[in-house]
């Protein structure tokens, strides 16, 4: 099954990430902790609405994301 986020977007995809969803569940980002890019793509370390953290990683090339909790 494919990782999703939602983002809200203006020049370019992959902006500002406002939700994800992890085991089913639709969770909402409170807030953007940290962001960062690499060779290997766009990176956002967030925290969402019930208390949990999540490393985002957008990667442009494959178009796809991960999604790890921390």
């Amino acid at each position: 099954m494919a990782e999703l986020v939602a983002c809200r977007s203006n020049a370019e995809y992959a902006e500002h990430p406002i939700a994800l969803s992890w085991e089913g569940q639709r969770l909402e980002i409170e807030t953007i902790l940290a962001r960062w890019r690499t060779p290997e793509g766009k990176f956002f370390r967030v925290s969402t609405q019930d208390g949990r953290s999540f490393e985002l990683l957008y990667q442009q090339t494959a178009d796809a994301w991960q999604i790890t909790q921390v």
